[in-house]
């Protein structure tokens, strides 16, 4: 399929112009201006509030007039994730997309349709005037996938609509109406330099070729964590004395870490062993993740001699809390069957200076459990002698199986398609919950077309479903409920 060929054209024509457009999370500036120029452009109104959303207004077509107004909604940053080795500037480069099959990805970066895909189909629904609906009110807003900053700073009274309909899931065929909390708990370690024991060999170890993956939606799926990976080895060294020159693991802290390396030193008489050990280390978790991550690649490679190394007691610390701190699924959910809970993902570790910070995330959709997971990484993490902090996170979207427009979403997907959709909560942040904040009385559900591989260099977007979300969303609007 070429990609003039791809359908609906006026969709795939605004993702075009969108990952022409730089916007990493808290850098957008270039896709609001590009928004506001767009909504000005046509005529309507366009308005930006303090913390940088944009929110363009548009009548109801003819004949429409009498429906509730209702919030299209899709957040406009995106994850900046590459390749390793690969010269792209998140900053000023332009996503290369490229069709392979149904699928739609990019040359060796997050392709940048979470969720930018989201972002087209509101500007076609802005820019199309044959579609029919109600007064409509597109609401592009920024820094979702750090902080959720752009939902959290809106006021009550810039949106105006009773609905709201978010263009931020993954599944096609799945209609979402509860999601997870989530708060960030970092930890410090000081660290002391110290010069390099003499008759030391020094050596890199790097996990890499991992799958990776979104820490909330992808946690259950049983891929490996390159930290923990990492730090498993380095564990097995401290029986040789292992010393830390530099750590650099992870990523993202929305992430499940893909790649990290440690650089070290051991008495040269073990230069043979810890070579040994990798090669036994490597089929253990060839074995233990066979199914799941298929390109593996642990390695080793000597380096020069460093002059300094970090004190011991600082090393052997920072291994056994990164050993011992909990990552992946805490608890399922009671009462929606195959669902994930509590959770938490060591993100990333990484030294600069004299100081090795360490980035987790912890979910839940019960704020107990969220807080309680949180406290669980912080005494590990302190027990061992960092400092560490939480910050204050965001609330979940709590479960209404009454919701109005959760039937009228329902009830189009099946006139479309002649099957009922799947309606579930999942376990990420969406802007939703911070929605429900200022918006308490506001009627909220969740869809998209199917993506995989979110915050990774390996994200794809099902093109056929593209075509089911733009029909269903178009039908949604048709039918929303006139106002009383």
């Amino acid at each position: 399929m070429e990609k003039t060929q791809l359908q609906p054209k006026i969709v795939f024509d605004c993702f075009a112009e969108v990952n022409k457009i730089p916007r990493p999370s808290n850098k957008e500036e270039k896709m609001m201006a590009y928004l506001m120029d767009f909504g000005h452009k046509l005529g309507l109104e366009t308005l930006q509030d303090e913390t940088g959303n944009v929110l363009i207004r548009k009548p109801a077509t003819p004949g429409y007039e009498n429906l509730e107004t209702t919030v299209v909604q899709s957040h406009m940053d995106m994850v900046c994730e590459k390749v390793a080795g690969l010269d792209f500037d998140f900053e000023n480069d332009a996503i290369q997309t490229y069709v392979d099959g149904d699928w739609m990805k990019a040359k060796g970066t997050t392709l940048g349709a979470d969720d930018g895909i989201g972002v087209a189909m509101q500007m076609a629904l802005l820019a199309d005037d044959s579609i029919e609906h109600g007064p409509i009110e597109c609401l592009f807003t920024r820094a979702e996938e750090t902080s959720l900053g752009g939902a959290s700073g809106i006021k009550p009274g810039f949106m105006t609509g009773k609905y709201l309909l978010n263009l931020d899931s993954e599944d096609e065929g799945e209609i979402f109406i509860s999601c997870a909390g989530g708060a960030n708990t970092q930890a410090f370690f000081d660290v002391k330099k110290e010069a390099a024991p003499a008759g030391s060999f020094f050596f890199k170890v790097e996990v890499q070729g991992l799958v990776g993956g979104h820490s909330g939606d992808d946690i259950e799926k049983k891929r490996a964590n390159a930290n923990k990976l990492l730090a498993r080895v380095l564990y097995k060294y401290l029986d040789y004395g292992v010393r830390l020159v530099d750590i650099q693991s992870g990523g993202l802290h929305n992430a499940i870490p893909r790649d990290g390396y440690a650089i070290c030193c051991v008495p040269v008489e073990y230069k043979e062993q810890v070579r040994a050990d990798l090669n036994v280390l490597a089929a253990e978790f060839e074995q233990e993740y066979f199914v799941t991550e298929p390109n593996m690649r642990l390695e080793m490679s000597s380096q020069p001699e460093q002059a300094q190394v970090i004190d011991q007691s600082s090393g052997d610390r920072l291994i056994k809390a990164l050993v011992g701190v909990p990552n992946g699924v805490f608890a399922m959910s009671q009462d929606i069957p195959d669902f994930v809970e509590t959770s938490s993902n060591l993100a990333s570790v990484r030294l600069n200076g004299n100081v090795i910070r360490i980035s987790t995330m912890q979910r839940s959709n019960l704020t107990s459990k969220r807080l309680n997971a949180c406290a669980i990484v912080r005494s590990v993490f302190e027990l061992a002698g960092a400092r560490t902090e939480t910050n204050t996170g965001y609330p979940g979207w709590f479960l209404n199986p009454k919701s109005p427009l959760l039937q009228i979403a329902v009830d189009a997907y099946e006139r479309l398609f002649g099957k009922k959709p799947v309606v579930r909560a999942i376990h990420a942040g969406l802007e939703c919950g911070l929605f429900s904040e200022n918006y308490p009385d506001m009627d909220m559900v969740s869809f998209g077309p199917t993506l995989r591989g979110v915050h990774s260099p390996d994200e794809k977007l099902l093109i056929p479903t593209v075509q089911m979300v733009w029909d269903h969303l178009q039908e949604v609007l048709r039918n929303i409920p006139a106002k009383k």
